[in-house]
């Protein structure tokens, strides 16, 4: 099946993730793609996202005990901050490296995921009020 047909839903789904520029949940894509295309559902949303991942315009982001979430490919190495009361997921720049310190002798480490929880900015913001 090919996905390269561009359609006002489709551009409505690439345009969430560039305005957000964060790992987006299926639900999230499809709240943002409505702000454009009124007449967008969930079903359309999973279709997209299978073949913009196919396409290599979206790679997944596994984050544990969760479903996957997305984000626009070819990013450099990153890690990423996920929000206990909004569970939104955020980029964090950079990383710590020399991880291959931490293993035993004799391991070798051939990549990492880090995920940090907390709360956000806006979520604290709340709260604190």
């Amino acid at each position: 099946m090919a996905f390269s047909r561009n359609t006002k839903q489709r551009d409505a789904i690439r345009s969430a993730f560039e305005r957000e520029d964060r790992p987006l949940s299926p639900e999230e894509v499809l709240a943002l793609a409505k702000e454009e295309s009124t007449q967008i559902g969930i079903a359309t949303i999973y279709r997209s996202i299978k073949g913009l991942v196919a396409e290599g315009w979206l790679t997944t982001v596994e984050l544990v005990g969760e479903p996957p979430r997305y984000e626009r490919s070819g990013k450099h190495h990153h890690h990423h901050f996920r929000c206990r009361i909004c569970n939104k997921v955020y980029d964090l720049e950079g990383c710590l490296g020399h991880l291959d310190r931490l293993v035993p002798q004799g391991f070798r480490v051939e990549d990492h995921h880090i995920i940090l929880d907390g709360t956000c900015a806006t979520c604290s913001a709340s709260s604190a009020g």
